[in-house]
C-alpha cells in the first residue's frame, strides 16, 4: 500500500516525520509530565528508535503515526495516529489509535481534533471495521480524548497489560468505535 502522507484537519497536518522533529520529540518524551501514564520518559536515543518504528510501520502498512503540526505557526507538537496493537490481548489483532502530545498544547482540543480526522482516515480511506484505544485507568486526560471521539468503554474488555507486570499502571481500560458508530456520530 502506498503510505498515506498526510491528513490535515482545521488547524493541524497530520504528516510523515521529518529528521528535524527528533529534538522536540524527545523533549517531549523526557517530559515526567507528557510520560506520566508511561512506565519511564525516554531518552534521546529512545525517542529516535520510536521515529524509527513509526517510519517502518508506515512502509509496512500505509499508514501510522503522524506527526502533529499546527498550521498557524508550523511548530511540531507530538503525534497521532494508528497503529496494529503489539501484544496479545483478548481484543487481539486490533488496529489503536493513539496520540502523545506536548505538554503546553495539552488542553486545546489539539488531540481530539487530530484523532477524529484519523478515524476519518480509518473508516475512510483504510475501511476499517472498527478501532481500539486503550490506557491505563488513571489516565482521565486520554480517557477525555476517547469519549470526545464518539469511543465507547468496553467495561469487560479491561485488561492487565502484558508489558507491565506488577507494575502500577499495569491495568487499563479498552475503548472500542465501529465504522458504523463513527458513522452515526458524523450525523448527530
Amino acid at each position: 500500500m502506498t503510505p498515506i502522507m498526510q491528513l490535515e484537519s482545521a488547524r493541524l497536518l497530520l504528516r510523515q516525520w521529518q529528521d528535524k522533529d527528533l529534538p522536540k520529540f524527545a523533549e517531549m518524551c523526557a517530559d515526567p509530565r507528557v510520560m506520566r501514564y508511561f512506565p519511564q520518559t525516554l531518552s534521546r536515543l529512545e525517542s529516535a528508535a520510536v521515529i524509527g518504528r513509526v517510519r517502518g510501520h508506515f512502509a509496512e502498512n500505509g499508514y501510522g503515526l503522524w506527526a502533529l503540526e499546527r498550521k498557524d505557526n508550523g511548530q511540531f507538537i507530538g503525534f497521532t495516529g494508528l497503529g496494529e496493537v503489539g501484544f496479545d490481548a483478548p481484543f487481539t489483532p486490533a488496529t489503536e489509535i493513539g496520540w502523545r502530545l506536548a505538554y503546553e498544547h495539552w488542553g486545546l482540543g489539539f488531540a481530539s481534533e487530530a484523532a477524529w480526522t484519523c478515524l476519518r482516515c480509518a473508516f475512510g480511506q483504510l475501511g476499517m471495521e472498527e478501532v481500539v484505544a486503550f490506557t491505563a485507568q488513571a489516565n482521565l486526560p486520554s480517557e477525555k480524548v476517547m469519549q470526545a471521539i464518539g469511543m465507547v468503554r468496553d467495561l469487560e474488555g479491561d485488561f492487565d497489560h502484558p508489558n507491565l507486570p506488577g507494575h502500577e499502571l499495569q491495568r487499563h481500560m479498552l475503548y472500542r468505535i465501529t465504522r458504523e458508530q463513527w458513522q452515526q456520530t458524523l450525523h448527530e
